[in-house]
């Protein structure tokens, strides 16, 4: 039965590093902001995984599909593998443990993924603070300027939009999973109804952060 249970796992966490690397590769049609900052949809596949396999999937998956971005199509080496890792974490682990904590409810979803938006863009200040001038050459002063108005608005459009996909992909592809036999069925009979309420809410979640996003660009 274990073994069992680790091939399905591993089936569905390498199903999950190539869509997060496909997810990669679509958000490179976005336009950068700042000449360097890059949204890419990962972050939502990422904190879905661990929606389903927990907090320590949203580390293997951000770690791989970091690696083989850096290996294959980034132009940003060890600098944005490591920032790339740092901020999907950031984002996905908090958002996956408070759901686990929650089991599974559409109010720890989004209590969740609140708090990966926030932690994620507090996060991301620091790091910023203190990696980007190295990465830049520049003096530190000058990334101090940038903070509040480049990194939080950007960190802060860029987790809202991977939390409103998150939560309009998490069911389709949780019911796809399930039929494919990599997961169990839900014992929650009413997770199984559709809710127009919760798509609207992240219909309007994903809009309005995306809106922000087009701002910034």
């Amino acid at each position: 039965m274990k073994s069992k249970f680790d091939t399905k796992y591993v089936v569905m966490t390498a199903m999950f590093i190539a869509i997060a690397f496909v997810a990669v590769l679509i958000g490179k049609i976005v336009p950068n902001v700042a000449g360097f900052l890059s949204y890419d949809p990962k972050d939502a596949i990422v904190v879905i995984a661990g929606f389903i396999s927990g907090p320590l999937t949203c580390v293997i998956i951000s770690v791989l599909v970091s690696l083989i971005e850096m290996l294959t199509i980034s132009t940003t080496g060890p600098y944005g593998l490591l920032m790339n890792i740092v901020s999907t974490c950031a984002f996905a682990v908090p958002a996956a443990w408070f759901y686990h904590k929650k089991n599974h409810t559409h109010k720890g979803a989004v209590i969740g993924l609140g708090l990966g938006v926030a932690f994620m863009t507090l996060c991301m200040l620091a790091w910023n603070y203190i990696v980007t001038p190295f990465y830049m050459g520049v003096d530190r002063s000058v990334v101090g300027g940038m903070l509040m108005s480049v990194f939080l608005p950007f960190n802060l459009s860029k987790g809202g939009i991977n939390a409103g996909i998150t939560l309009l992909l998490y069911k389709p592809l949780v019911t796809a999973l399930r039929k494919a036999k990599l997961i169990k069925e839900s014992s929650n009979p009413q997770k199984k109804t559709f809710n127009w309420g919760f798509t609207i809410f992240a219909l309007a979640v994903l809009l309005t952060f995306a809106a922000l996003l087009i701002v910034l660009i």
